[in-house]
């Protein structure tokens, strides 16, 4: 599937500008990462992209992910894609056994919390935003509480790259698409 055929699915599914935002985000960072594992970024970046594309219409679990695998199969949208997608909902109990299933994890929960952190600047700007402003929000545990710090630690730990790193690698990927998230 080619980006733009990827962007009409998703905008055929999620009329939610926020939520459109957010898998531009989970785009970005992944692209990134593929980028720096030496893997085939498009892939990456389509994993990202569609990866709660069925959220709107279906957000409860085990609906969301499984009926979107089920469109994503009908649209002939790679396995590995498929299943990566799939694996970033615990529900499904598929195991992040692949890069790619482990960087969707690692960067899904991680992208949404850089935005809020972000949207609570004077200025919204994900420019004003840097590593330790991220790291000085996830100890306060009332802001964005939906967000779980595990996730993003865990996450860091199964790319096998420290934390702050992490974190530095997505703040910089939304920083290089501000204009299309609003940041």
């Amino acid at each position: 599937m080619h980006r733009h055929q990827a962007l009409e699915l998703l905008h055929e599914y999620v009329q939610s500008d926020s939520l459109r935002k957010h898998a531009y985000a989970v785009e970005a960072a992944m692209r990134v990462y593929a980028h720096l594992f030496g893997e085939d970024e498009e892939r990456w970046a389509e994993t990202g992209l569609l990866h709660d594309f069925d959220y709107e219409r279906w957000p409860e679990p085990p609906e969301h992910t499984q009926k979107g695998a089920e469109i994503l199969r009908v649209r002939g949208v790679d396995e590995e894609v498929i299943e990566a997608i799939l694996s970033h909902a615990e529900w499904n109990g598929i195991p992040r056994d692949t890069p790619l299933k482990r960087a969707l994890f690692a960067v899904d929960e991680l992208c949404g919390f850089i935005t809020a952190v972000a949207y609570v600047r004077p200025s919204r700007s994900l420019a004003e935003v840097d590593v330790k402003s991220i790291r000085k929000k996830m100890k306060d545990k009332a802001f964005a509480r939906a967000v779980r710090r595990e996730d993003i630690i865990e996450g860091a730990q199964l790319l096998g790259v420290d934390l702050d790193e992490h974190i530095g690698t997505c703040l910089a990927a939304l920083q290089g698409i501000h204009t299309e998230l609003g940041l």
